[in-house]
């Protein structure tokens, strides 16, 4: 029997990135983004698009 204990430290992995908690307007729509799942960059936050507008500028 495999020692499963080694296999990925013993503990859950999760592939979802963790979420930055924040107060931003999406570019799209101007409604209120309060999670992301990567830290923004300053200089790029007129940009930032909740998840609805991001899924539909992607086509």
């Amino acid at each position: 029997m495999p020692d499963r204990s080694r296999s990925n430290g013993g503990g859950f992995r999760s592939d979802r990135p963790a979420m930055v908690q924040g107060n931003w307007t999406c570019a799209g729509c101007g409604g209120e983004i309060t999670q992301l799942p990567f830290n923004p960059d300053p200089s790029r936050l007129g940009d930032l698009k909740c998840r609805d507008c991001h899924r539909n500028s992607r086509g």
